[in-house]
């Protein structure tokens, strides 16, 4: 029992920073730095899309469709939440009030921090709605397979912060409380060395993986489609945000509404709740609605297998079709051209009986005769012929 006491009282009452934030690697013109802030980016986009495989199929889309459109989310939801970052930040690349003192180069720099999940999301919504149209799949039916992935990629991508040492919250004495290197920039001036601060980073992402498996219960016993387990999420989510975003302390752009002044992040969170709360009822009214099929309209597995031999049936049907003219169809010119002259592929059909084809025979010999007569009679004018 006491070795038991003496190894806890060596565990330090804090969270202490990573001195390490990435490694270099030498290419013939310099080096190449990777940051461990996009390594935890990465690691996030990796599981999600394992997570929401995973789901996707099970909604029986067609192999590979997927990749198809994360071709395109992933890309745009990275420049989104770029761009909702510097926004919502804007200081260091405009500078203070927009005097131009900041630094524009900074601006493309998301190795060093700096993804706000607002512009991710919506900007990574465009980019999911074009692969899903190129694929023939509904934009929901996505969304709603997606939406405990994301959460999961955001609970991974939030380690990113510990290893820049960033967006950490107020000063706190609780024993999980971080150690910051006081010769990091992110340092607040005039704090004592050895002051501790809220690990915001580490709630918001205890908090998306709890809320992970909140959503996957839930959406196996209801079996949410049409978006609502999207914006079950998008509920979820601001919900922890808006209390997780009041304690931080770095710099961001203060909005002044109803006589209260705080960080834009939280004011859009509460924005984003209150459309995603109305939104999600709106979608679940009239009860339970009817499985839900994850294709467009008309490009089903079904409705195209279902073209394929319509198709086909009108190439045979124009191959094997003529425009037959009556008076001069194939059996009229049988009937005029000598035996050794017929069409070689036509078989005939047999006959009822071998009396009347004796009769046939007879009556066509006693017609070729009197032509033959006539066209010898003095006077008569040959005819010109016109059968081949």
């Amino acid at each position: 029992m006491q070795t038991v006491l003496h190894a806890a009282a060596m565990v330090p009452l804090s969270i202490p920073s990573p001195s390490w934030s990435g490694f270099d690697i030498p290419l013939p013109w310099g080096t190449l730095r990777i940051h461990a802030y996009a390594l935890c980016i990465l690691a996030g986009i990796i599981v999600g899309l394992w997570l929401t495989s995973a789901r996707w199929k099970r909604r029986g889309t067609p192999e590979g469709s997927l990749w198809d459109i994360a071709i395109w989310a992933i890309p745009f939801g990275i420049i989104g939440g770029r761009l909702y970052h510097v926004f919502s930040s804007p200081d260091a690349y405009f500078g203070p009030g927009f005097d131009g003192t900041g630094d524009l180069s900074l601006i493309p720099q998301i190795q060093r921090g700096g993804l706000g999940i607002w512009g991710a999301v919506v900007l990574g919504a465009v980019g999911a709605w074009i692969g899903c149209r190129r694929a023939g799949l509904k934009l929901t039916a996505f969304l709603d397979a997606a939406a405990p992935g994301l959460l999961l990629a955001q609970a991974i991508g939030r380690w990113g912060n510990w290893f820049n040492q960033e967006l950490f919250g107020a000063p706190t004495t609780l024993p999980w409380g971080l150690a910051i290197d006081p010769a990091n920039a992110n340092f607040p001036p005039g704090m004592p060395a050895d002051t501790l601060f809220h690990p915001t980073f580490l709630y918001e992402s205890l908090w998306n993986l709890v809320g992970v498996a909140a959503l996957l219960v839930l959406d196996r016993k209801f079996n949410f489609r049409r978006g609502r387990l999207f914006w079950l999420y998008a509920m979820y989510y601001t919900l922890g945000r808006v209390w997780i975003e009041a304690l931080r302390i770095d710099d961001a752009e203060q909005i002044t509404l109803f006589g209260i002044t705080t960080r834009l992040n939280v004011w859009t969170s509460i924005l984003v709740f209150v459309v995603a709360l109305v939104i999600f009822l709106w979608l679940g009214r009239g009860g339970r609605p009817d499985p839900d099929s994850a294709y467009l309209p008309g490009r089903e597995p079904a409705a195209e297998a279902a073209v394929e031999p319509a198709k086909d049936a009108e190439s045979v049907t124009s191959v094997t079709s003529h425009d037959v003219d009556p008076s001069v169809s194939d059996s009229g010119s049988r009937g005029n051209l000598p035996d050794n002259q017929s069409d070689p592929g036509h078989v005939d059909e047999p006959q009822d009986a071998a009396g009347d084809s004796g009769q046939a025979d007879k009556s066509k010999t006693e017609s070729d005769t009197a032509a033959t007569a006539a066209r010898k009679a003095p006077g008569s004018a040959p005819e010109a012929d016109h059968t081949k």
